[in-house]
């Protein structure tokens, strides 16, 4: 597991084991990312999405707490995972970083509670398979545009394909000022609280 730029964000890389039969790997460790993140991530929902090629979904996050933690992986085809940073307070507030996860490499993302999520599909029928911390809760979901010039996420695309909940999004400056976005402090503290709770149970 390797840090991404922004706290609280990893890139996973499987070790893959392939033979004329094929390929086997361990796609999702507890324990491997407990010991990374501090905590284990309380799988509460699991989600497939297929997308066209060009599609962009995001920006989406959640109110914390509790949040939505998200690992997140490309199970067929290719995408370019994005994750910004829209805890405000954050020293790294307002910028974005990107893996490209797809059917080769394998490679996941982890995204803490507090952190935006979107993606590109690079490909036709883009398959993403997201493990969640929390179930939906539609009253707590948010999205910020994803084509906001303030954030300038260097998407892939020239002719994106956007929901209309995406496309009409407020702009990173209309969520703060409405006071949607998360709070630094207030994800600190609750992934600092997850943290002592597992350590806990450990001992």
């Amino acid at each position: 597991m390797t840090a991404l730029s922004i706290e609280g964000a990893w890139e996973v890389t499987p070790q893959q084991r392939g033979d004329e039969r094929g390929v086997f790997m361990e796609w999702y460790r507890f324990d491997r990312l407990a010991e990374t993140v501090g905590h284990p991530l309380r799988l509460a929902q699991a989600n497939f999405s297929t997308s066209a090629q060009g599609v962009v979904r995001g920006i989406h996050f959640a109110d914390v707490p509790p949040g939505q933690g998200k690992y997140v992986s490309c199970v067929r085809g290719a995408v370019l995972d994005v994750v910004v940073d829209l805890r405000v307070g954050s020293p790294t507030f307002g910028t974005w970083d990107a893996v490209r996860l797809d059917d080769i490499d394998r490679k996941s993302v982890y995204i803490s509670e507090g952190l935006g999520h979107g993606f590109c599909a690079l490909t036709d029928g883009a398959t993403v398979a997201y493990l969640c911390s929390e179930a939906y809760a539609p009253q707590r979901e948010h999205s910020i545009q994803p084509f906001d010039p303030d954030l300038a996420i260097e998407w892939p695309v020239e002719a994106p394909i956007l929901s209309s909940r995406d496309e009409t999004a407020p702009s990173l400056a209309e969520a703060h000022a409405a006071g949607q976005l998360p709070d630094h402090r207030a994800c600190r503290e609750f992934t600092a609280d997850n943290t002592s709770a597992y350590a806990r149970r450990a001992r």
